[in-house]
């Protein structure tokens, strides 16, 4: 006999874990969002399917894909749950509506962002901001995250993507430094002995090299690190020279405590950094306010 709930209802639970395996292709994922086991959300799909009288998945070794009638229940019970969201949110307490739970990637936490949340801070008084940093991709629901800054290739399907647009990767160095050891081409380059190695930048010197048809460099890095914030701290100490994000420079260029070596043609445009937040979030007035102020600060040229 089929279990229903009362008016033939399903249950929110069921219908949160149906959205997240839709968004996901994984049950196992889907789980782990909800902080709830993989057997929980299978019982809970299953539920609903006897609930609906059909399949609303098909499954293999793969994954999960929608069947045809998954994909036209998807589109009416999403709308749902985000008014639902809406609706509790217009409710709940007012310290919680004023909580604005932002996760980063590290280095452009600590360099774009950091330096800037005065201004936003000023401008919205009223919001207590909460800024936690680290390359791990937190989960939205059970770390409690309105909107996350994400470095990386943007394979998070799941949730609303705004990509910063035509951030560079250029070569930059200190103005002592380049007194010390100038560079006086690209070729020179090939021969540097002083070359630091940033980890992080999705462009690295190998592909830097390789983009301009150059020699890959004889010598061996001089320093190796794994966060871009160190790599553009050496570089402005005078250790040597750096391939980074002028979107994390940004300060450092302005300041004139790095420079840039060539011509804009010689940078390499990267799509590295990444505004994600689940769907509908865009809708809640903290989130709604965060997104517009983070499009007014970036360069005209790099907005989302």
């Amino acid at each position: 006999m089929t279990e229903k709930k009362a008016g033939g209802l399903p249950s929110i639970k069921a219908l949160q874990v149906f959205e997240q395996v839709a968004h996901f292709g994984n049950v196992a994922r889907a789980a782990e969002e909800l902080s709830i086991t993989p057997s929980a959300a299978s019982h809970q799909l299953a539920k609903l399917e006897r609930l609906v009288g059909g399949s609303l998945f098909n499954r293999s070794a793969r994954g999960v894909t929608l069947t045809l009638t998954g994909e036209s229940y998807l589109r009416e019970i999403g709308a749902l749950l985000l008014q639902l969201t809406h609706a509790t949110e217009r409710i709940s307490n007012e310290g919680e509506r004023r909580a604005l739970r932002i996760h980063c990637a590290p280095s452009f936490g600590l360099l774009w962002l950091l330096p800037r949340l005065k201004d936003f801070r000023e401008r919205h008084p009223e919001l207590q901001v909460t800024l936690s940093c680290s390359y791990e991709n937190l989960s939205f629901s059970r770390d409690n995250i309105d909107i996350a800054i994400r470095h990386g290739f943007p394979e998070w399907q799941a949730f609303e993507i705004r990509t910063i647009r035509r951030e560079q990767v250029s070569v930059m160095a200190s103005p002592d430094y380049l007194a010390r050891q100038p560079v006086p081409s690209p070729e020179a380059l090939c021969h540097h002995p002083a070359l630091i190695l940033s980890e992080t930048p999705l462009i690295q010197w190998p592909q830097w090299f390789a983009a301009h048809h150059l020699p890959q460099p004889s010598a061996p890095w001089l320093f190796s690190f794994d966060r871009s914030y160190m790599s553009l701290e050496a570089a402005t100490l005078g250790h040597g020279i750096v391939l980074e994000s002028e979107l994390l420079a940004q300060d450092y260029l302005q300041q004139g405590k790095l420079v840039r070596l060539f011509p804009a043609e010689m940078s390499v445009p990267v799509s590295a950094h990444h505004i994600v937040y689940p769907r509908g979030f865009s809708q809640l007035a903290r989130v709604k306010q965060f997104l517009a102020w983070m499009k007014a600060e970036l360069p005209a040229e790099a907005s989302p």
